[in-house]
């Protein structure tokens, strides 16, 4: 039996880093942190371009009818590229909470190019004191906390309770107010809402449509860390070899040799597990919960460790801008909290095998 990717997969995985390459390197990464936000809209349209929003997307819908596997290889080459995206809500969360509930009328719009989702699910992971939202036939009031995918969404995925509801960005009563971020190639808000229009999503199934939506960005923040985690890695062993020490790289010191393979042991068992998370999501339901919180924790805990331990093998140059290390190092802080931290996720699944009541 293969246990690797396919030749189309490799070959997506493939062309979505190439244009990365050119597409966002760290001077544009480093403008849009600084508030030029060019770089969103640049991506966004050469994403269109090679299809990549159509990966998850039905092909009734026009799209490739992709699985969660095939997202999480583009999420993992945005991580390696700190790429300001809004894939992972866009494209990923809200294409999967859509297509499980059955509403085909949305995701026709966003095949279309018409609808960019962003994504609030706050409540359902994780409510902040004042959040929550209150629908009265087709208005809703309230506040929706730490939406996601900010960067370029004209609508927003949000739940009232068990329902799942989408709202116009810029419906009248809808207000925002733009979070500080420690991840500045994010952007996230809160959303005031007071009798805004709103469209209930179509289906019955919201409750497992919201479960799917969640586990599915978990799987694509541990994808999204593993490619940040990789790329510091990377930038830790050249800087290694480049850097001299006493007239020698420093990579030639046992103390320094030790960082980089410690790294490189907790870091390579971890892609299995984020594309096996990723794989069960379509193809091993009995599973998918479950390993989608297992990768969340575990890719948050070593993406920590390797997010520090590169930064230590680049000394005091680590934490300037001029590497802009920090920039990796911050994408997966944040990653780390977003959709629930490693002990609530653990929590969580502890709960699903049945080893908490």
């Amino acid at each position: 039996m293969y246990f690797g990717l396919n030749e189309d997969q490799t070959m997506l995985q493939d062309s979505v880093r190439r244009f990365l390459e050119t597409a966002s390197e760290l001077e544009q990464v480093r403008g849009f942190a600084e508030g030029d936000g060019a770089l969103a809209d640049d991506l966004q349209n050469g994403l269109m371009e090679l299809g990549v929003p159509f990966v998850l997307l039905p092909e009734a819908q026009g799209g490739l009818g992709m699985g969660v596997l095939e997202a999480a290889l583009i999420q993992e080459q945005l991580g390696r590229h700190v790429a300001p995206s809004g894939f992972t809500t866009a494209y990923g969360m809200a294409v999967v909470g859509l297509r499980i509930a059955g509403d085909t009328d949305w995701l026709d719009r966003i095949a279309s190019g018409e609808v960019v989702m962003g994504v609030g699910l706050t409540e359902a992971t994780g409510a902040r004191e004042g959040g929550g939202l209150t629908l009265s036939g087709d208005k809703v009031s309230g506040r929706a906390t730490f939406v996601m995918g900010a960067e370029t969404a004209t609508h927003f995925l949000l739940t009232s309770g068990a329902q799942l509801i989408v709202v116009a960005r810029d419906a009248e009563g809808v207000s925002e107010t733009e979070l500080t971020m420690i991840d500045k190639t994010r952007h996230a808000v809160t959303l005031d809402l007071d009798g805004a229009d709103a469209t209930v999503v179509t289906g019955n199934n919201h409750d497992e449509a919201q479960a799917k939506t969640i586990d599915a960005g978990r799987v694509l923040l541990a994808a999204d860390t593993l490619g940040a985690a990789e790329m510091m890695l990377e930038k830790a062993v050249d800087y290694a070899k480049d850097r001299e020490q006493f007239n020698r790289p420093i990579g030639s010191f046992q103390a320094v040799k030790h960082m980089c393979a410690d790294m490189a042991a907790k870091l390579e068992p971890c892609r299995a597990l984020v594309w096996y998370a990723a794989y069960a999501q379509d193809n091993v339901p009995d599973e998918a919960a479950l390993t989608s919180r297992l990768a969340k924790a575990h890719m948050a805990e070593v993406g920590k460790f390797v997010a520090r331990t590169s930064t230590e093998v680049h000394g005091g140059m680590g934490f300037t801008d001029l590497l802009g290390l920090h920039y990796w190092f911050k994408r997966i802080g944040a990653n780390r909290q977003l959709l629930g931290g490693p002990q609530a996720v653990r929590e969580e699944a502890a709960k699903l095998q049945g080893y908490v009541g």
